[in-house]
C-alpha cells in the first residue's frame, strides 16, 4: 500500500456502535456532540491527551493524568473532575467498549475543553467545561512501515514560538502541524519534520523524533520547542538500560541528512524507523540495528509494564 492510499479517506470507518464517556454519562458515538457555542470548537481552547492501554492495561496513567492536569492548570482550565475521577473514566469508557479484555489493545483521546460560551475570546464568558473520553483503536501508519521504514519531508512550515504556544500544552491548538501534515501528504510521505523558530530540529508533526550517529543516540531538548512526549522519556530510558549513550541536543538540518538511524516516537506512532529525509537515505537506506534493538525493548516494555492506579 502506498503512502498516499493509506491516507485516503477511503480508510475512514467510524464505528458507530462506540460508547463514549461525556461529563460522566456514557453515550453512544452518534449522540456524543460538542455545542457549537463550545470554546474548544470556536477557538481551539482545551487540552487532550493521548493514551494507549495494552492488554487491558493503561500505559503509563500517572504520567498521561499529570500532563493533562499540567496542561489545564497552565491554561487556567478549571477541570470539574479529580484526577481519580478522570483515571476512572478512562476505566469506564474502556470497558463499556469491551477494551479492557486482556486480548486487545486499545487508544484512548481523553479531551476537556472550556465549554460553551458567548461569542467572543474571552474564557471568562464561558461555563462549565466539557470532558469526553473516547477508548477505542488507532492505525498512524502501514504495518509495513514499521518494518521498511518511513520516508519523511523537513517542512516549510516553522514550529511555533514557545512564547506564543508552549509546546508542553498538549492543547487543541494543532493547525500549525497540521499544515505540515499536509506538506507530507503532498509530497507522498509519512510525517514533516518540523525545525523551531532558530533553525533547529523540533519534532514531527505528531512524534518526537531520534537520530543515531556514531552509536549515540540524539534528541532535541525541550528547550528546541517540543512536546515532552511521554513515549520518548520511555526510549530515553530503555536505551540507556541497553547501554545506549543517549544526549539531548540542538539538531540541525545537516544531522537529518548525515544521521546512520532516525525513528520518531509517540503515542500513537510508537516507535517507527525513517529510512528517508527529503528523498536522501538515512544511513543505508534501511532500519539500523540500534533502531531495531529500541523497538524491541519498547514493545517488550509495554506489555510488561504495570497499570497504575491513580
Amino acid at each position: 500500500m502506498s503512502t498516499a492510499n493509506w491516507y485516503s479517506n477511503e480508510n475512514y470507518d467510524p464505528d458507530k456502535n462506540l460508547k463514549i464517556w461525556m461529563n460522566g454519562k456514557l453515550v453512544g458515538a452518534q449522540e456524543a456532540s460538542v455545542n457549537v457555542f463550545d470554546h474548544g470548537l470556536l477557538y481551539g481552547d482545551g487540552i487532550f491527551e493521548g493514551i494507549r492501554c495494552y492488554s487491558g492495561k493503561v500505559f503509563e496513567r500517572r504520567a498521561h493524568l499529570r500532563r493533562f492536569f499540567d496542561s489545564a492548570k497552565a491554561i487556567t482550565l478549571g477541570l470539574p473532575y479529580s484526577v481519580a475521577e478522570v483515571s476512572q473514566a478512562l476505566n469506564e469508557a474502556l470497558d463499556a467498549n469491551n477494551l479492557l479484555d486482556p486480548t486487545k489493545d486499545a487508544y484512548i483521546r481523553l479531551v476537556a475543553t472550556r465549554g460553551v460560551g458567548v461569542l467572543g475570546i474571552s474564557p471568562r464568558r464561558t461555563w462549565k467545561p466539557v470532558v469526553f473520553v473516547i477508548a477505542s483503536t488507532i492505525s498512524m501508519y502501514p504495518p509495513e512501515m514499521y518494518e521498511k521504514g518511513m520516508p519523511v519531508i523537513i517542512s516549510s512550515v516553522t514550529r511555533n514560538h514557545p512564547n506564543a504556544m508552549p509546546p508542553r500544552i498538549k492543547s487543541l491548538n494543532y493547525l500549525n502541524n497540521i499544515l505540515a501534515k499536509i506538506e507530507a501528504h503532498d509530497a507522498g510521505v509519512g510525517e514533516a519534520i518540523m525545525l523551531n523558530h532558530m533553525g533547529f530540529v523540533a519534532e514531527a508533526t505528531g512524534d518526537n523524533i531520534f537520530l543515531v550517529r556514531e552509536g549515540q543516540l540524539q534528541t532535541p531538548p525541550t528547550s528546541a520547542g517540543i512536546l515532552e512526549g511521554i513515549t520518548r522519556k520511555t526510549v530515553i530510558r530503555l536505551s540507556r538500560d541497553l547501554g545506549i549513550e543517549v544526549v539531548e541536543k540542538n539538531l540541525e538540518r545537516f544531522d537529518l541528512y548525515s544521521a546512520d538511524e532516525c525513528f520518531l516516537t509517540g503515542t500513537g506512532a510508537e516507535v517507527i524507523p525513517v529510512t528517508t529525509i527529503d528523498n536522501r537515505p538515512v544511513g543505508n537506506g534501511s532500519v539500523g540495528p540500534i533502531s531495531r534493538k529500541v523497538i524491541e525493548a519498547y514493545r517488550s516494555f509495554v506489555r510488561s509494564a504495570p497499570d497504575e492506579e491513580v
